[in-house]
């Protein structure tokens, strides 16, 4: 079990912090193990404050990493977390570098395939949260829309096809996102 956080820091953009091992020489987000007796929430805090040096507001849970290491599988717990101002520590031995760069940026240079998926998919979701990026919201494509009034039980259709025709067309422009 381990726990970190995607620390974010305010700007024109905004920037993730992405740190680099010292061991193995690749880029990661910041993460680690949790000591004995140890929360989740306060191992992410713990381990953020060790590789980045700086001390971070902590916000909400963005989800959990599951992935093998070693033959075993390492569960980790994200949390959005904000850093402000400079680092408040040296790192950690076992961290060589911390760097913050935009999500583009710091999606390209993450080592680890299963983090950058895991940070395509909070990455925004943290941006937005923070009030850093517009709120993601994906758009159902028009064969799903039409796909979906297919898939409706026959009372369902009933009461679909009871609608007057407008009406109709006005749903599925909604649905799309363009109403």
């Amino acid at each position: 079990m381990a726990a970190g956080g995607i620390v974010l820091r305010r700007g024109a953009p905004p920037l993730v912090a992405v740190v680099r091992q010292r061991k193995r020489n690749e880029w990661v987000l910041p993460k680690g193990k949790l000591d004995d007796g140890e929360t989740p929430k306060e191992a992410a805090h713990r381990e953020v404050l060790e590789e980045t040096g700086h001390d971070v507001a902590f916000h909400e849970f963005l989800g959990t990493l599951v992935y093998q290491s070693g033959g075993r599988s390492k569960v980790v717990h994200f949390w959005r977390m904000e850093a402000e101002g400079g680092p408040v520590r040296k790192l950690m031995n076992d961290i060589k570098a911390v760097d913050w760069l935009t999500l583009e940026d710091a999606l390209a240079r993450l080592s680890r395939e299963y983090e950058r998926a895991f940070l395509v998919q909070v990455g925004p979701i943290a941006l937005a949260a923070a009030g850093l990026a517009p709120v993601p919201v994906p758009e159902p494509a028009t064969d799903d829309i039409d796909t979906a009034l297919q898939t409706l039980t026959p009372a369902e259709a009933a009461s679909v096809g009871e609608l007057p025709h407008g009406l109709l067309q006005k749903v599925k422009a909604w649905l799309r996102g363009e109403a």
